[in-house]
């Protein structure tokens, strides 16, 4: 569904919140100046780009159901291993994440800890080219993708509050806006690249298809969905060189690192203080700690249900997940028109719903089955000669995955947007700090009912019945919240 739904895993949204830095600015909604972009702008904004493409090829759309499929073996036991693997990775980000963010103002530089985040990184997602059946034990591989998910959700928070030692004063929301334009751009190139080098080679006739997978890539072992771990790996170190050369770090304070998480321990839980007399903000990032966790966990099992559920494969995926990430961009496109005819309050209450909704008739989709009471005999022909989503029941959850991808980026986007209409303008800075809190203090939970759920009921869908009711349970607490309606 996009990297900038993806961010959101971090627990610092994209775009204003980037703005208001640890150091109390509140000059979140300057307009952007029209001034060229330095060098260490574009450097950032490339870093930022690169890093991201790990989460689209391997947390969801490739690597992830390739685990899940063939390493585990099962659907819905993978379905239950992954879940199990993101509570941990969430829990810990949960601990981790809001402490280093309000700590490392306190302390200085980045880039050391963001150069150790890389050396860990690197070596991991080159490890997981040897994810095979008989090679690394599932067990060990789990680990690699923990430390994965933990490590990159820290550099986030690093990387955010580097934003406005970037840019120019006033260039934040541009450089926000492209960082996460680029990562979108760049993890669908790399989507449609892997399809074209790896695997339609051998699948079709197309003239402009290899005749065999580059690099002499065996399909039948796997190796299109092991390749894209050593694939980001590269990206992300290339794009971190020209990121380490040229974007400016923090200088030292002088504090040691100890007294550092000691003095941001402190501020963190004075934050929670700026809640008091703000009951409407407080309902509201109480809602959306709670649709948020839904949407936390569609991001995250959204592949791997649709490669258990229509029993689809590396090229499918990969189509699949170029689709949604394509689509994702038009919700973040619709989510002004409709904050500016509803009011961002309603615009999230539609949001939300039609994500329900979408997901109700998600689940009851199969290879046989359309929309729970249609029957579907494969016999009955197909709907096209291609070699991908040729059945009307692959059509049809394919055009959910669409509508749903449109509804989530689209969310993100009119919650910040109700934020900036709910809290005084005057203390912005730190009502975002809260709003990325309740991005990461709960985002585990909605892993954690996805793997309750599977092992329970030993079906995939009953995995994901707790999303909708996480959603719904959001939803039902936008209902409390006023203000945040349409203006003029």
């Amino acid at each position: 569904m996009g990297v900038w739904g993806m961010s959101e895993l971090a627990g610092t949204p994209p775009g204003l919140s980037d703005v208001a830095g640890a150091e109390g600015r509140e000059d979140v909604l300057v307009p952007p100046p029209t001034g060229k972009l330095s060098k260490g702008a574009l450097s950032w904004i490339l870093h930022q780009g690169t890093r991201d493409p790990y989460v689209i090829l391997v947390t969801i759309y490739v690597f992830a159901p390739y685990f899940s499929r063939v390493l585990i073996g099962d659907p819905v036991k993978g379905q239950a291993t992954v879940a199990d693997i993101s509570t941990t990775y969430g829990l810990l980000t949960a601990l981790l994440a809001p402490i280093l963010g309000a700590s490392i103002e306190r302390y200085g530089p980045r880039k050391p800890l963001m150069a150790l985040g890389l050396a860990i990184m690197v070596p991991l997602l080159f490890g997981l080219w040897w994810a095979t059946p008989g090679g690394l034990p599932v067990g060990l591989i789990g680990v690699f993708l923990i430390i994965l998910g933990v490590v990159y959700n820290c550099g986030d928070v690093l990387q955010n509050s580097l934003l406005s030692r970037a840019a120019e004063k006033g260039q934040e929301p541009v450089l926000s806006g492209l960082g996460y334009a680029t990562a979108n751009g760049l993890s669908v190139a790399l989507l449609i690249f892997v399809m074209w080098a790896f695997v339609l080679p051998g699948q079709v006739s197309w003239s402009f298809v290899p005749a065999g997978p580059l690099f002499g890539l065996s399909q039948a072992d796997h190796e299109p969905s092991r390749i894209v771990g050593p694939l980001a790996a590269v990206v992300m170190l290339l794009g971190a060189i020209p990121f380490f050369l040229w974007t400016r770090d923090a200088p030292r304070t002088g504090l040691p690192f100890a007294a550092a998480l000691k003095e941001g321990f402190k501020l963190l839980i004075d934050t929670f203080g700026n809640l008091k007399g703000h009951a409407d903000v407080a309902k509201f990032l109480g809602a959306r700690m709670l649709y948020c966790d839904g949407m936390t966990a569609l991001l995250i099992f959204g592949g791997l249900f649709a490669a258990g559920l229509m029993q689809w494969g590396e090229l499918e995926m990969l189509a699949y997940g170029i689709s949604l990430s394509i689509f994702g961009v038009l919700g973040g496109l619709i989510a002004p028109w409709l904050d500016r005819v509803l009011g961002p309050r309603r615009a999230i209450q539609l949001e939300v719903g039609m994500c329900i909704l979408i997901l109700i008739a998600m689940l009851g989709m199969t290879r046989e089955q359309i929309l729970y009471v249609w029957p579907w005999d494969a016999s009955q022909g197909v709907l096209w000669n291609g070699p991908i989503f040729r059945t009307l029941p692959e059509v049809i959850y394919l055009g959910l995955g669409l509508l749903i991808a449109v509804f989530v980026t689209a969310q993100y986007a009119s919650s910040r947007t109700l934020l900036v209409r709910l809290a005084p303008p005057d203390r912005m800075a730190a009502f975002f700090g809260l709003f990325s809190l309740s991005g990461t203090a709960t985002m585990w939970v909605g892993s954690l009912l996805v793997a309750l759920a599977t092992k329970v009921f030993a079906s995939q869908v009953a995995g994901f019945i707790p999303i909708a009711v996480l959603l719904a349970l959001g939803l039902l607490g936008l209902f409390t919240v006023k203000g945040g309606g349409r203006e003029g």
